[in-house]
């Protein structure tokens, strides 16, 4: 029903967002990795949505990605899965964190997400397993260069996630040499 909404960041408070399109404010409901990845307070954003409505509520997700939005519908099709578990997990993990755990069966994960327990962990493993793009479960998949790649790597055996990896390297030159681009990364991610 509604599919995208482009507008203006109202309020932000984790995990929910208000956007005000032409007036109308959409509350919706946003995993981290787009939480934060949205630009500041009175900055526009366009976000893809799901909507999903129930008996008693009716709710709208945001996502900056089409790749998040797919895997959530994906983790939602799954049995005991619902629209919080799913924002859950893809708060916790990356999509393409989730994609290699699937692709490896590394079901310890997802334990590690807050609300999925072994059993839940086991069932998305053989629930997605093949549903999620190979491409997705690639590290370095926003690098496009060997260094840009390096450049990840080095952060992420620093111990940073790929979120902030995958920020840090937004702000560097296309250019920079590796070692250069570490120090700037570092420096960035450290203000």
């Amino acid at each position: 029903m509604i599919g995208r909404l482009t507008g203006v960041i109202a309020e932000k408070s984790p995990p929910q967002v208000l956007v005000d399109v032409n007036g109308v404010g959409y509350e919706l409901d946003v995993p981290m990795s787009t939480f934060y990845n949205l630009p500041g307070i009175g900055e526009r954003t366009a976000l893809l949505t799901h909507f999903v409505v129930r008996e008693d509520a009716q709710q709208l997700f945001g996502f900056l990605t089409q790749d998040e939005r797919s895997t959530f519908r994906q983790l939602v099709k799954i049995s005991g899965v619902g629209p919080r578990t799913a924002l859950s997990i893809l708060s916790g993990l990356s999509v393409a964190e989730l994609a290699g755990a699937v692709s490896r069966q590394e079901s310890g994960r997802l334990v590690k997400v807050p609300g999925i327990g072994k059993k839940t962990a086991e069932r998305l493993m053989l629930e997605l397993k093949g549903k999620l793009g190979p491409d997705l479960a690639l590290p370095t998949a926003t690098a496009a260069t060997d260094a840009q790649a390096d450049i990840v790597q080095a952060l992420l055996a620093l111990g940073y996630n790929e979120r902030e990896a995958a920020a840090a390297l937004k702000a560097l030159p296309a250019d920079v040499a590796v070692s250069d681009g570490i120090k700037l990364a570092l420096k960035a991610l450290n203000r």
